[in-house]
C-alpha cells in the first residue's frame, strides 16, 4: 500500500502452514477488481500461481466516500495498491499468464482450465 505522500506499508504472511508444492490456477475476468486483483496480482508476482483467464478490471486505489452538506459526497482517493514487483494496477488491470481458448461466464473452472492443465 503507498498513501498519498509516497510511504509504502507492507503486509508479510509468515509462511506457517503455507503449501507450496502444489501448482495454483487462479480464475480471473474482467468482473477481478480490488483486493481480488492484488491476491491475484501477488501470486502472480511470486510466481506462486498461473493467472488463468482475460484481463481483469483495474481497481487499485482505497478510497473514503465524504459527505457532503447538500447529501452529496466526494471520493476521496487516500492509498493505492501496488504489487509486490511494484505494479500500479488501477486502470490497467492484470493480464493473465494464459488465456483459455473457452471460458464464459457460465463455464465451469473445469472447462475453462482444460486446455491449460
Amino acid at each position: 500500500e503507498v498513501n498519498k505522500v509516497g510511504a509504502i506499508k507492507g503486509y508479510d504472511a509468515d509462511g506457517i502452514g503455507a503449501e507450496t508444492t502444489l501448482p495454483v490456477y487462479l480464475l480471473v475476468d474482467g468482473r477481478t477488481a480490488s483486493a481480488a486483483e492484488i491476491f491475484a496480482a501477488a501470486l502472480q508476482d511470486n510466481r506462486r500461481a498461473v493467472v488463468v483467464g482475460s484481463k481483469t478490471f483495474g481497481k487499485g486505489r482505497i478510497q473514503n466516500v465524504q459527505a457532503l452538506e447538500n447529501g452529496s459526497g466526494v471520493a476521496v482517493t487516500r492509498a493505492r495498491y501496488v504489487t509486490p514487483n511494484g505494479r500500479d494496477l488501477h486502470g490497467v488491470g492484470i493480464k493473465p499468464d494464459k488465456e483459455p481458448s473457452k471460458c464464459d461466464v457460465e463455464d465451469s473452472a473445469l472447462t475453462c482450465l482444460a486446455d491449460i492443465v
